[in-house]
């Protein structure tokens, strides 16, 4: 298992298209992918559980990622969050 703490950098924060993206990013892993907000696990792989985490700008969490690619996993979701989530 490896993780990240990461942050919400761009204004509008984890909208739908986004989500999406991120869904699509992390579901091309083995390794499960998830982003722990206030304590509680969000599977990253689905549109639904992100929209669920309400994650606004600012916000501040960490990326879990546990399996075979977890380490190819990890850097590519964190990249893309640091990266603003392409807004």
């Amino acid at each position: 298992m490896v993780s990240k703490k990461a942050k919400i950098v761009n204004e509008q924060g984890m909208h739908m298209r986004p989500a999406t993206d991120m869904a699509k990013l992390a579901g091309g892993f083995e390794s499960s992918v998830k982003l722990v907000y206030n304590g509680t696990p969000y599977d990253a792989k689905s549109v639904m559980f992100l929209m669920a985490a309400c994650l606004k700008f600012g916000s501040e969490f960490e990326v879990v990622c546990e399996g075979p690619d977890e380490e190819a996993a990890l850097k590519a979701v964190t990249e893309y969050i640091e990266a603003g989530l392409g807004d």
